[in-house]
């Protein structure tokens, strides 16, 4: 979806008001949309809260997401793939270098999890993407520690204004 009012009704919905019932629709969207960029294999993650984030919101809104995705694809999930390894604050108000730069090395591999990244293709769901830095430090954070490749997908992606 093109993050609009509709997008962002029901995106603030499922981040800060317990909109889980949304999380079926919108994992059959990301489904239908994700399809021709499967591999076989491939393991399904969402991009990571930092713990200081999940605590206020008590569920990672991209892991409700990735979850219902991946079911619906039958392709295994992983909610706890990456973790934040330092607190980034709000990417609001930055500009495209300034997201990027916030991000640089705020994303490792969980070490319960590394083998499940050797040779493994990678699918990152998030639930809106801007310029694409979360994204970015995400990818970074998988090829680094083995995996193959990474695709990545967002229930809502912010239109550039020109």
């Amino acid at each position: 979806m093109i993050y609009d009012a509709k997008a962002r009704q029901i995106l603030l919905g499922l981040k800060y008001h317990d909109r889980l019932d949304y999380a079926g629709p919108a994992g059959a969207w990301l489904a239908r949309t994700a399809r021709p960029m499967l591999q076989p294999e491939m393991l399904v993650a969402p991009v990571p809260l930092h713990w200081l984030r999940f605590v206020t919101r008590r569920y990672n809104q991209a892991a409700i997401l990735s979850e219902a995705m991946a079911r619906e694809l039958g392709l295994a999930h992983c909610p706890d793939l990456l973790h934040r390894t330092r607190y980034t604050g709000t990417q609001e108000g930055r500009g495209r270098a300034g997201r990027f730069e916030n991000l640089v090395d705020s994303m490792a591999p969980n070490p319960r999890h590394l083998p499940l990244l050797q040779g493994r293709h990678i699918l990152l769901v998030d639930d809106v993407m801007t310029v694409g830095a979360t994204f970015a430090a995400a990818t970074e954070a998988c090829l680094a520690h083995g995996a193959i490749s990474v695709r990545v997908i967002a229930l809502a992606r912010v239109a550039r204004q020109v």
